[in-house]
């Protein structure tokens, strides 16, 4: 087999393996209500139940960049995703408390190690492919929250049981995605080490500490979305519990579209300039949300909240992988932490607020920590000159384009 065919069939099965995670997070967090009537979860206890699965995938983030020195990526990866599809199936499948919450810890233990490992394959693989790749697995991430979001629609019009609604997924899902793990590329090459802690610079975590902040800004955004979007429109905004699971839906299909013509955007403004108007066409879809008098205006803002977030995240793991090219395992493992860290604060704040206040007042804190990311949003620029080498460079005129990114990109 050829090295070209073997980085195709890579990419389409870690492109699958995106797609796999979002119809499973999709299916997760839109039924968040069904689950808390399920198990007679109170909305004050909610918070807690949400929180657990950001902690307990930051800490499995965390050993990931230790256990990738001994087995590599792609060895992770292929262990996790069955094991969140089948703690997927564990949600629907209970009917005490303690159910739910050993389903829900298992789920984030091993979302965590498969989001970190997902994005260190998919880093290498654009330094293979010496282009941008990064924004299409996150495209696919996308197309599946918008398929698992649909088919929890359905659930829900057709009140099936979460079990029932959750079964056909993962029979489809859990087999093809063992399948699809046989043709994982690292394409650093070498040990399982490789691209690991070794090359860490002394001063890393300074220089990765800006892509840290607009990793978690980010993510608590995108945390309110996932988590409440769905509560918000049926216990704010009164709409019927079949139409509570639209908006989610709403964000994903303009992130799909957003990440789908989000490498030209940044080809042409640069990184630091996408990155503010994402941070700034997120706040005003906030706004919107508070200040909505129904539920079709609340979509609204749900759909300018997906197209002001949806290049962000996926830039920033290219970034960081630019940043570190011989600790790029590293780096996504630490940068991924703070994708928890945003759900942490993000959902229990926004729960709280809530029940302390009231949920419109509550949006407009990820509302103003977004805007933060403005404050930040010059330090994409100090990877400008981050080269993959000269064999991964494209030239136009005089001036190299680093591949993933155009302009200051992220």
């Amino acid at each position: 087999m050829t090295d070209d065919v073997r980085l195709r069939r890579g990419r389409g099965a870690l492109g699958f393996s995106f797609f796999a995670q979002g119809v499973t997070f999709a299916l997760l967090v839109t039924r968040i209500p069904a689950i808390q009537d399920q198990y007679g979860i109170s909305d004050g206890l909610l918070p807690a139940f949400l929180a657990a699965v950001p902690v307990l995938a930051g800490v499995s983030s965390v050993a990931t960049e230790h256990l990738v020195k001994r087995v590599g990526p792609a060895a992770v990866l292929r262990w996790a995703q069955p094991v969140v599809l089948l703690a997927l199936l564990g949600v629907g499948a209970g009917s005490r408390m303690w159910h739910v919450a050993v389903a829900l810890g298992v789920f984030g233990l091993a979302v965590g190690a498969l989001d970190a490992s997902m994005n260190m394959l998919g880093v290498s693989l654009q330094r293979a492919y010496g282009r941008s790749i990064m924004l299409g697995f996150h495209a696919a991430y996308s197309l599946g929250g918008i398929l698992g979001a649909s088919a929890a629609w359905a659930g829900a019009h057709w009140h099936l049981a979460l079990f029932t609604g959750y079964l056909p997924a993962v029979v489809v899902l859990l087999p093809s995605a063992l399948l699809g793990s046989r043709y994982y590329v690292d394409a650093k090459g070498g040990p399982a080490g490789a691209g690991a802690a070794e090359g860490w610079p002394a001063r890393g975590g300074r220089l990765l500490l800006p892509l840290c902040l607009v990793m978690a800004c980010a993510y608590i955004g995108d945390s309110t979305v996932a988590n409440w979007s769905a509560k918000y429109l049926q216990d704010v905004l009164g709409s019927s519990e079949q139409l509570s699971t639209v908006p989610y839906n709403v964000y994903m299909v303009t992130t799909l579209v957003g990440r789908a013509v989000g490498d030209l955007g940044v080809r042409r403004f640069g990184a630091v300039a996408v990155v503010r108007c994402g941070a700034v066409v997120a706040a005003a879809g906030f706004g919107v949300v508070a200040a909505a008098p129904g539920a079709w205006t609340g979509m609204l803002g749900f759909t300018l909240l997906g197209i002001g977030l949806c290049v962000i995240v996926p830039q920033t793991f290219a970034a960081a992988g630019r940043l570190f090219p011989n600790a790029s395992d590293t780096a996504v493992a630490r940068l991924n932490i703070f994708n928890y860290v945003g759900f942490l604060i993000g959902s229990p704040l926004v729960g709280g607020i809530g029940d302390a206040w009231n949920y419109r007042g509550a949006m407009v804190v990820p509302m103003v920590l977004v805007l933060v990311t403005l404050l930040y949003a010059r330090s994409f620029g100090a990877v400008d000159r981050a080269r993959y080498g000269v064999r991964h460079e494209r030239r136009a005129g005089d001036r190299a384009v680093d591949v993933g990114r155009g302009g200051n990109g992220v």
